[in-house]
């Protein structure tokens, strides 16, 4: 018998009609199926039970993987997931924890199936383990699954996966991230599903092979048991489920689990205007020395009960700010589940059914092998997932009813920064490397009728937590002068967006010798965490090492350092992606990033400024330089001031925009009853032709007629500096990339009322697009 070598291409996962695959599995594999007769054959009052001791069960699987682990990634952080799936993998259940993990789980599954259900077999008792992002077992190396088949009665009935983020799993820099990676050989080893547990027992070779590529090769192996702990105690329970309820009836209810969600989902997107809107983000320096932005771009097309996701004309793959479909596929999944399906259990297999990807191969968002993709959770699948959620929220905000569910863009991606060194605490001497998971305390975007929630964690990881300082000081040899919410972080807005947070290390005292950094962020030139309808970005992106601090590690201090000010030394500033050190004498500072706003800030009340302000939340030269609010020494809001500086502030834009000295309109409520709204600014005027024409809710300035986006014509436009967009925005882009950035602002011609707010390159298209399905 011959086998023939595999090439890159088979080392591939793509969404597979059922019928195909079930043709590709060998036919030595039984499996348990039910026809569409036997999965509606089940009463309610059992479908209730049985589904929610599923939901148990996957709860339970996270209590196993977090008790057993010894990585702080997964006991402090929750950057874990796991799910149930059917005997083809579709996913049924799923955990709250990282959802980008479980995008593409069922990927590696279907993979699995097509490519070892004959040689070396799938059999009772197996596991496979695999971290290979093209085949979907995580999205980058170090997100490591292992899949777990379920049999019943010989038959193979369904899948467990457990999924976490591994700290080390080898590759030429620790924590296996490195920014000057070539190819994915400059980075860690991609491994395909190998089966690591064969009839119930860990295979020593397989195990012992795996936690040798990792510096950390004690906690990797305990992760490892951890998640083969699991995906068995899952298998129990839902063997004794069936013992129960019955094979047929459990997959009956599994199978009805993805069909509602489904249907729930389909009956939503029947509610929400039919059309196309348009995106386009950016990806900041694709490696160590590289100064460019990578443009991804989509356009998301609803039509009836579905969608089609259109990422073709985004650049080239290029450096490390790569992810394979899988990836790509993930960041949809986890922008979809929390702000499409909230209010619907995830299913995720019925959910997956709703939409469609269409892609260019071999660029950032569907890079081909050999590509480095060590950055692809946190680039280009987070960037990708950013623009679904902007896209997402434009086609809410223009259907009344779903208006409550907009928001801004959230924090718009990881601020990745991992420490290692040698820990010579107590006459020691351990090597050790830490990712800062302080970052993982994003704000959230703001809403139309709501501020975004301060600090809230992550849109893609609900359950996600910042480790606690105490711990973090007591696995690794340092020292917080301070964590805490950045005043003015969040995106100023008629909604403000969730601030952000800020953390600064120095070495512990008793620590000697230089510690290393790799550092990898987006969104230090242009904000990944865009506002809505006029509503500024969040805060830039930031990391700095302060280098010969006044007293190092501070000893002796009796008061916590107000800021960086008080910290003396020189400021390095930190690029998206390189690698630096941190000395005895120097402070390692990091400001990951906000929520972005909603609606133009000059319309927030005074008086929610003022309790902003208060609150510390805005500093006061911001209510005054942003939000236009003046306050008295007293605190309270200087109303004749206040109207005053709005007005000069509204006049500067028109300057700006080159527009005539001209009376402005005043704000006002003018009557919208006849009006089709866009967002918070627009409306739209029908006629007895048909031809739309476009009005500013606020004054009601006709902009322009509808049809193409034509009106876009009539609005006012300044590009003026990046810091005019607030102090939260990181004045000198240059340090970062070649393009000229600007801060590009479009106004209502009328009352200058902002509609569109955006850090940008100098070329960033105007918005036409994004209005096409009113033509």
């Amino acid at each position: 018998m011959t086998s023939k070598i595999p090439g890159a291409d088979e080392f591939t996962s793509r969404p597979v009609p059922r019928e195909e695959l079930l043709r590709q599995i060998s036919p030595t594999l039984p499996l348990h199926r039910l026809d569409d007769d036997q999965a509606g054959q089940v009463n309610a009052l059992t479908y209730e039970v049985v589904r929610h001791r599923l939901w148990a069960v996957t709860q339970e699987m996270g209590e196993t993987l977090r008790r057993m682990s010894g990585s702080h990634v997964v006991t402090e952080s929750n950057d874990f997931n796991f799910s149930i799936c059917d005997e083809l993998g579709e996913q049924v259940q799923v955990g709250a924890y990282n959802v980008g993990l479980i995008g593409s789980m069922d990927l590696a599954i279907v993979w699995t199936l097509r490519n070892r259900s004959d040689n070396p077999g799938i059999t009772e008792g197996d596991m496979f383990l695999c971290n290979d992002p093209w085949i979907g077992g995580g999205l980058h190396q170090n997100d490591a699954a292992v899949l777990a088949p379920i049999f019943h009665e010989g038959k193979l009935f369904g899948w467990t996966t457990a999924i976490a983020h591994q700290v080390d799993l080898g590759g030429p820099r620790p924590g296996s991230f490195s920014p000057s990676a070539q190819d994915v050989f400059g980075e860690a080893v991609p491994t395909p599903p190998i089966k690591v547990v064969r009839d119930g027992v860990l295979q020593r070779d397989v195990a012992d092979a795996w936690v040798r590529r990792s510096r950390l090769p004690h906690m990797v192996g305990l992760d490892l048991r951890a998640k083969i702990a699991a995906n068995k105690n899952a298998a129990e329970q839902i063997l004794r489920l069936i013992d129960k309820y019955g094979a047929d009836t459990v997959k009956a209810v599994m199978r009805r689990m993805m069909d509602d969600a489904e249907r729930r989902l389909r009956a939503k997107l029947e509610t929400l205007p039919d059309g196309t809107w348009t995106a386009i983000g950016y990806q900041e320096q694709s490696g160590t020395g590289d100064r460019g932005l990578h443009a991804i771009k989509v356009a998301m097309t609803k039509e009836a009960d579905r969608l089609v996701f259109d990422f073709r004309g985004t650049a080239g793959q290029t450096g490390i700010i790569n992810c394979p479909y899988p990836g790509l596929r993930a960041g949809i999944v986890f922008t979809v589940l929390p702000l499409l399906a909230g209010d619907i259990p995830w299913a995720a297999g019925g959910l997956m059914r709703c939409f469609e990807i269409v892609t260019d191969e071999d660029t950032i968002t569907n890079a081909s092998f050999p590509a480095a993709v060590g950055k692809g959770p946190f680039g280009p699948a987070w960037g990708s997932g950013n623009l679904v959620a902007e896209v997402i929220a434009k086609m809410l905000d223009a259907e009344p009813d779903h208006r409550g569910d907009v928001q801004s863009i959230c924090n718009g991606t990881t601020d990745l920064c991992v420490v290692s060194g040698v820990d010579v605490r107590g006459g020691g001497s351990k090597g050790f490397v830490s990712p800062v998971f302080d970052v993982m305390a994003g704000g959230y975007g703001a809403q139309v009728h709501h501020d975004g929630v301060d600090t809230g964690g992550r849109l893609i990881i609900p359950s996600a937590r910042a480790p606690d300082v105490e711990m973090t000081e007591y696995l690794y040899p340092l020292v917080a002068l301070w964590r805490r919410e950045q005043t003015d972080s969040g995106g100023p807005g008629r909604q403000r967006g969730g601030m952000s947070g800020s953390v600064c290390y120095v070495q512990h005292p008793d620590q000697t010798g230089t510690m290393s950094l790799v550092i990898s962020g987006t969104g230090k030139a242009a904000n990944q965490n865009v506002g809505l309808a006029g509503g500024y970005p969040g805060n830039s992106q930031l990391d700095l090492v302060v280098r010969g601090i006044d007293v190092p590690q501070l000893a002796g201090a009796t008061t916590i350092p107000a800021g960086l000010d008080a910290l003396g030394g020189d400021i390095e500033v930190l690029p998206c992606e390189g690698e630096s050190d941190l000395g005895s004498g120097d402070a390692l500072y990091l400001h990951w990033q906000a929520g972005g706003g909603y609606g133009d800030p000059l319309l927030r009340p005074a008086e929610g400024v003022r309790d902003d302000v208060l609150q510390v939340r805005v500093s006061a030269e911001a209510a005054r330089d942003v939000y236009g609010v003046v306050l008295r020494e007293n605190g309270e809001v200087d109303v004749t001031a206040t109207d005053e500086s709005r007005e000069t502030q509204r006049r500067r834009r028109a300057a700006d925009a080159g527009l005539p000295d001209t009376r402005l309109k005043p704000i006002g409520t003018p009557d919208l009853s006849e009006l089709r709204r866009l967002d918070d600014n627009l409306a739209v005027l029908e006629s007895s032709d048909g031809v739309g024409t476009v009005v500013c809710v606020h004054c009601g300035t006709e902009t322009g007629p509808l049809a193409g986006g034509v009106f876009v014509d009539g609005l006012a436009r300044r590009d003026v500096a990046p810091s005019e967009a607030g102090p939260h925005i990181w004045h000198d882009p240059s340090v970062y990339v070649d393009a000229e950035v600007v801060f590009r602002q479009l106004f209502c011609r009328g009352c200058l009322t902002a509609v569109n707010s955006r850090v940008v390159p100098v070329d960033h298209p105007l918005p036409y697009d994004d209005y096409r399905r009113w033509a």
